[in-house]
Order: C-alpha cells, then sequence, then structure tokens
C-alpha cells in the first residue's frame, strides 16, 4: 500500500506562509525545500486571499514576530478556514506567551519555535495537513461501494491519497503498473463503479468538506480542486448526488456515498436504455 501512495502523490503538501521576517523565511526555505513540498509565499492580506483561493492549501504558517499588524490580520482567518491547519512560527522569547495564547483562542493548531530543526517542523505539520487527514479518514472504503479485490483497494487509496485534486485513470494506471484500459475494466469487473465516477466521488467528498468552511464560497471551492469552473463542479454534483454544490455544506461523506451507490455508479450507455 505504502508504495502505490508514495508513488501517486503530486507535489504537496502545498504550505501558504506569511513570513515578515528574514529569520523566519530563511527558516521556512530550510523546513519545505521544493523536493519535499510546495510553498506559497505571501507578502500581504491580499496576496493570502488570492492564493487560498486559487489551489487546495494543505496548511497555513504565520511568522507572528512579525512587525505590524498584518500577521493578525492574516492568523484570524483561521476561523474562516478550519479545514485547513494553521501554525506560528515564533522565536519563543519569555515576550512571546501573549502571542502563543492568541493564537490557540483563534484556533491554531499548533506554534512552531524557530529553533527547533527543520525535519522536526515537517514531522509536526505532515499528520495534521488537509490532505494527510482526508488520506487518513478515507483510506478504507466505505462498505456499501462494495470494493472487495486488491486492484480496487489500492486505487481506492491512491485516489484519496489526492484529496480532491485532479487525477486521471492514466495516472493511476502507471502506479498501478497496468494499462489504462486493464484497470478501468478490473476496477469495474461484475458492474462494479466505474472508475472516472469513483474519482469524481472523491473529489464531491472533498468538496463539500471544504464548502463546509466559512471563507469558501461555491466557486472557491470550484477553484482550489482543479474544477474548470463552478459549472463544473455543479454538473459532477448533479451526477454523483443528484443536489446542488451549496447543499454540498450540509452533506456527510457517508450521505454521499449513500446517494452515490442509489444507481450513479455508471455512466449510462447510449442506445442501452439503462445503467
Amino acid at each position: 500500500m505504502t508504495s502505490v501512495i508514495d508513488s501517486a502523490s503530486p507535489a504537496f503538501p502545498c504550505i501558504l506562509v506569511y513570513a515578515g521576517r528574514e529569520r523566519s523565511r530563511a527558516f521556512v526555505r530550510a523546513a519545505f525545500p521544493r523536493r519535499r513540498c510546495h510553498t506559497v509565499l505571501v507578502r500581504n492580506v491580499e496576496e493570502f486571499e488570492a492564493a487560498i483561493r486559487r489551489q487546495l492549501i494543505d496548511a497555513v504558517v504565520i511568522d507572528l514576530a512579525a512587525q505590524g499588524d498584518t500577521h493578525w490580520t492574516l492568523a484570524a482567518r483561521a476561523v474562516d478556514f478550519p479545514s485547513t491547519p494553521f501554525f506560528g512560527l515564533l522565536p519563543f522569547r519569555t515576550t512571546d506567551a501573549e502571542a502563543v495564547a492568541h493564537a490557540a483562542a483563534l484556533g491554531f493548531a499548533d506554534v512552531l519555535c524557530e529553533q527547533i530543526d527543520e525535519a522536526s517542523a515537517r514531522d509536526i505539520i505532515a499528520p495534521l495537513s488537509y490532505s494527510s487527514r482526508f488520506a487518513r479518514a478515507l483510506t478504507d472504503a466505505p462498505d456499501s461501494l462494495g470494493f472487495t479485490s486488491e486492484t480496487q483497494r489500492k486505487t481506492w487509496r491512491a485516489i484519496v491519497h489526492h484529496a480532491g485534486r485532479p487525477v486521471t485513470t492514466t495516472t493511476l494506471a502507471a502506479v498501478m503498473g497496468v494499462t489504462r484500459e486493464h484497470l478501468s475494466r478490473n476496477f469495474a469487473r461484475d458492474r462494479g463503479a466505474n472508475l472516472k465516477r469513483v474519482i469524481d466521488l472523491v473529489r464531491l467528498i472533498s468538496a463539500a468538506e471544504l464548502s463546509k468552511n466559512p471563507g469558501f464560497d461555491v466557486r472557491d471551492v470550484a477553484a482550489v480542486l482543479g474544477f474548470a469552473s463552478s459549472s463544473h463542479l455543479a454538473v459532477t454534483t448533479q451526477r454523483i448526488a443528484s443536489t446542488r454544490p451549496a447543499s454540498l455544506s450540509g452533506l456527510r461523506t457517508v450521505d454521499l456515498v449513500d446517494r452515490f451507490v442509489q444507481g450513479r455508479t455508471r455512466s449510462r450507455v447510449a442506445g442501452k436504455g439503462g445503467l
């Protein structure tokens, strides 16, 4: 299982960072090098707002020792994006106690000390990132999906490891070491769910989670998950769950899966008059 997931991983985690001091920027460069994750550095509130709505952010790191008030303006946004863990960054001087308390009150996941080694910083953030939590929660497919073969289970884990980001059947087939046709045929054997439909289901589960964030509207959710448009998300939502994107915030994973298995697991075949 581990090898499948590792090789299926896109370039994430994606860390959004506000670092107002050179020391904090140096810490971020060392702790989150390009070979390990994608880091988005922002300089102000406007850049932060644009970045968090442009792509799926796994975690936010804010330099709480920066000059001015920008860092606290950004820190306050933690309440609007509860699905994304916020982390503070401090030198941990005796005068930083108030900043730590304020971060805790805002719902921060943790506060990093600039003196810790880079690997420890990654170890703190990684398990709490959006993608990690999403993959852990869905490691085992719901029983109602009927995934009994090893191919189905491994493919499912590779899909959920993308946390709702776009993933193609060609990519999954390469991970499994088979052709796209072979994977699609074996995944859907015995009239099981189509692979592409299952990919859409997982993306919709992620969309439902993100829709629960007060800081996101439907257009934002569509954008961060790589849908072509909010209309594309609407079509997918109707096809997979027979509802509208505006209703996703009120649906749980079990609700979406229940709707999916009720006749929406396979594409209709033209001219056959049925599923």
